[in-house]
């Protein structure tokens, strides 16, 4: 067994994935990331209220809780940023080629003819009112 973090992992599983402590590194560094931005940016939310506080006055459970949600905001798009640039690094790792590669090597690979990546916004009426999709209407449809 091989510790990650407060996990135990099979050997098996570790020696299949070398690369797993370093996605490990990441993924925690990402959340301690989102920790702090949560932190700062309520404290910085809760700040600009307070300056702001006297021409709007709000009573002091509106600001913690506009505060809170600033900050909780301000987390999750660090914290979702931060956790693709992890899988991405893990999808590096492993594989030896970025996401972007790869999604380029499996469009190379399809057949020509077939459409799948086509939005389906594209073959509705709101096209047939746009000057650029006046081609679209002769695609095949799935």
């Amino acid at each position: 067994m091989v510790n990650l973090g407060l996990r135990r992992v099979e050997d098996s599983v570790a020696a299949k994935h070398p690369a797993l402590q370093q996605y490990a590194a990441c993924q925690s560094h990402a959340f301690m990331k989102g920790i702090g931005t949560f932190l700062a940016g309520s404290g910085a939310a809760f700040a600009v209220q307070k300056l702001v506080g006297k021409k709007l006055p709000y009573s002091p459970q509106w600001s913690l809780l506009l505060a809170a949600v600033a900050g909780s905001l301000a987390s999750y798009v660090v914290t979702r940023a931060e956790t693709q640039k992890c899988s991405d690094f893990w999808i590096y790792l492993e594989t030896g080629k970025s996401p972007q590669e790869l999604a380029m090597a499996s469009r190379a690979s399809e057949p020509t003819g077939t459409f799948t990546s086509l939005p389906a916004a594209f073959l509705g009426l709101p096209c047939l009112l746009h000057p650029c999709c006046h081609n679209l209407l002769f695609l095949p449809h799935n």
